[in-house]
């Protein structure tokens, strides 16, 4: 009888940005599908989605993927939705609100990030007092003095890959120890879950290292490029027919 580690991961119910939470259980014999991931629970009140007197949420798992960096093999990164006690949506569950989980929407998502000095507080590459040179040499730079945290980039790029996501690259950004990592996916919850288990897989990859990920779109102020998250986006007809009519039609529907 095998025991295998399942780390349960979800958002939470902080505003305006919810950060990921996660635990990890023990099964038996765990062949690492979906139907076999079973439901579990969570203490609402400290993540901000219960109250004290009534906190039990409910971690309804959506996805599955094997888990590359637990000592000892075995592990499992099961990405969960979060359900009131009734199993209705939580309110801060927005993956429920997906309604087409059509595998005609093609989405590659690229997530720009800053690593940051949890004791300077500022981004990798910049001095504790003063700055460092202009920006332009740090995008998709090479050596020592242009390039600030490759180590975890390289070891999170291995282990997306290890986790089956479809990861498709990474690059090191314009701003000192700003990077990018890319996501593909077919059907729209499909590629939001293997974005939230990427960005996962960074945050405790980069915990090993004393470094912290910020996901703002402006970490540092000044004149130094902000972060964000471009989407591309088609379906079946962008793809093989395209015209500007379905164009325009699509961009005013969203």
């Amino acid at each position: 009888m095998s025991k295998h580690k399942l780390e349960y991961i979800w958002l939470d119910g902080y505003k305006p940005t919810q950060s990921q939470r996660r635990k990890s259980k023990i099964e038996y014999n765990f062949r690492g599908e979906l139907k076999d991931a079973k439901e579990s629970s969570v203490d609402g009140s400290s993540t901000e989605q219960a109250e004290g007197n009534d906190s039990d949420c409910l971690l309804q798992p959506v996805a599955v993927y094997p888990d590359p960096d637990r000592f000892g093999g075995n592990g499992w990164l099961v990405m969960c939705e979060v359900l009131n006690a009734d199993a209705t949506p939580h309110e801060s569950n927005g993956r429920a609100t997906i309604e087409d989980e059509d595998n005609d929407f093609w989405f590659g998502l690229e997530q720009e990030y800053t690593l940051m000095d949890t004791d300077t507080n500022l981004p990798l590459g910049f001095p504790k007092n003063g700055f460092p040179g202009p920006q332009g040499p740090y995008y998709t730079s090479v050596g020592a003095r242009n390039t600030f945290g490759r180590d975890i980039v390289d070891e999170h790029l291995h282990l997306c890959l290890e986790a089956g996501l479809n990861v498709e690259g990474i690059n090191a950004e314009v701003m000192a120890g700003q990077w990018e990592f890319q996501i593909f996916g077919r059907g729209s919850a499909n590629c939001a879950d293997q974005m939230w288990v990427a960005r996962y897989l960074l945050l405790r990859c980069a915990e090993k290292y004393g470094v912290d990920v910020d996901w703002h779109c402006k970490p540092f102020t000044g004149d130094w490029n902000g972060s964000g998250m471009h989407a591309n986006f088609s379906t079946d007809k962008l793809r093989e027919e395209g015209g500007e009519d379905y164009f325009k039609a699509l961009m005013a529907a969203f």
